[in-house]
């Protein structure tokens, strides 16, 4: 018997009561900033929704900062902060450095702990079925439907037993993704180091390597269709395909593109549009053999060149970096064709190029194939973290986890 079996034991034997969030505190937040009140640069991290959990694009001073934490509500230390509006549900436990939150779209409950631990809580709370609102322009769960959702609340021991258990999941999950970051980080310099040839190889330009470079056609999401002429939407190049790929995800109809625009084996796909200047023209190279249809906003480049060796070569620093003065700053960035042509890389002979295209896979490989190593194991991890979350979480009435009732019917 474990030691969570003995508590549940000793303390619940005949259940544990599930209490409306209402009943164990109030949903707070901080007090409304005004736009004026911010700038890009400043003391104290203004945290909106947009940028809730990630980096922040605005700020406010140290006095006002000081001023309305000491006159309004503001979270403790280990308080857990929840998304109200947008992507709901998502939570940041607040680490107590000075920082602001956007009201009403980042809230808080201010919770008795000698009820219910913080901690315990924001376990409740990553599997909480929250009631969302939609009838607006963006999902959002108003304060009602925070204080109305129901939580198991065992005695104190098993809530702190729970957490032990779960932060160790947590814990050897972030253990092995930030081993896969080093390792990733460690492919890039590798791959930048060895892509420089320490000047020794001539560089070109895109222009002088290609025999056709030009832009695809629009494919609207709605055209895209199970089967039919494999098809790349421009999107796809930075959330669905690595260096390189052989094969389309998408498909279209040959009569929903009025000026079909096609790419085949070797060429090299451009993203032109984008949400950052440091992804802007995200390449990838198509080895497949099949004739493919490139999407809007897409640039095909065709070549006589290696093209595994060109899609690592231009994924580079110094690629990238050429890749983003092409940028025209609106509320997407974009890049063109001629921006493009521009960029400059070394070129060694093909003999070259094949070999450290081949290395530079095996290395890709390791880093990022989910079937194998450090990420196939960070994603087994955290499914059988999300698993034992969701069981350790759930009592039966008789005080039990749903576990230990699949154990006695084994």
């Amino acid at each position: 018997m474990s030691k969570l079996d003995e508590l549940i034991q000793e303390l619940c034997p005949n259940g544990v009561k599930y209490i409306r969030l209402g009943d164990i505190g109030q949903v707070c937040m901080c007090k409304r900033i005004m736009k004026s009140q911010t700038s890009s640069e400043g003391d104290v991290p203004f945290y909106k929704i947009g940028t809730f959990g990630g980096k922040p694009n605005a700020f406010i001073s140290n006095e006002l900062y000081e001023e309305y934490k000491r006159l309004y509500s503001y979270p403790k230390k280990g308080e857990i902060l929840i998304s109200a509006a947008g992507t709901v549900g998502r939570t940041v436990v607040y680490n107590g450095e000075p920082a602001y939150f956007q009201d009403s779209n980042i809230v808080w409950l201010s919770n008795d702990e000698s009820k219910v631990l913080n901690t315990f809580l924001h376990y409740c709370y990553e599997g909480q079925p929250w009631r969302i609102s939609t009838g607006g322009t963006i999902a959002r769960i108003y304060n009602e439907n925070i204080l109305n959702a129901k939580v198991p609340v065992p005695p104190l021991e098993v809530q702190r037993e729970i957490v032990h258990i779960l932060d160790c999941f947590t814990l050897l999950t972030a253990e092995l993704t930030a081993e896969l970051t080093a390792r990733k980080k460690q492919y890039n310099y590798y791959r930048d180091a060895l892509l420089s040839f320490d000047n020794k190889v001539k560089k070109v330009k895109l222009k002088d390597i290609a025999v056709d470079i030009y832009r695809g056609a629009g494919i609207r999401r709605e055209e895209v269709t199970e089967t039919g002429i494999p098809c790349v939407r421009y999107g796809e190049i930075y959330t669905t395909y690595n260096t390189w790929f052989d094969a389309c995800v998408s498909h279209t109809k040959l009569e929903y593109v009025s000026n079909p625009k096609y790419f085949e084996h070797g060429d090299i796909l451009f993203a032109i549009t984008g949400e950052s200047v440091e992804d802007i023209a995200k390449s990838v190279a198509y080895i497949g053999n099949e004739k493919c249809l490139a999407g809007g906003d897409i640039v095909v480049l065709k070549h006589n060149q290696e093209p595994r060796y060109l899609a690592h070569v231009l994924s580079t620093y110094e690629a990238r970096q050429q890749k983003s003065k092409g940028k025209i700053k609106s509320k997407v960035v974009h890049s063109s064709v001629p921006a493009i042509e521009e960029i400059e890389i070394p070129l060694p002979s093909m003999e070259v190029q094949t070999r450290y295209a081949d290395v530079l896979d095996n290395f890709e490989k390791i880093c990022n194939d989910l079937d194998i190593g450090l990420p196939a194991e960070i994603e087994v991890r955290k499914k059988q973290y999300e698993y034992y979350r969701d069981v350790l979480l759930t009592f039966a009435e008789c005080g039990e986890t749903i576990l230990d009732r699949q154990t006695d019917r084994q």
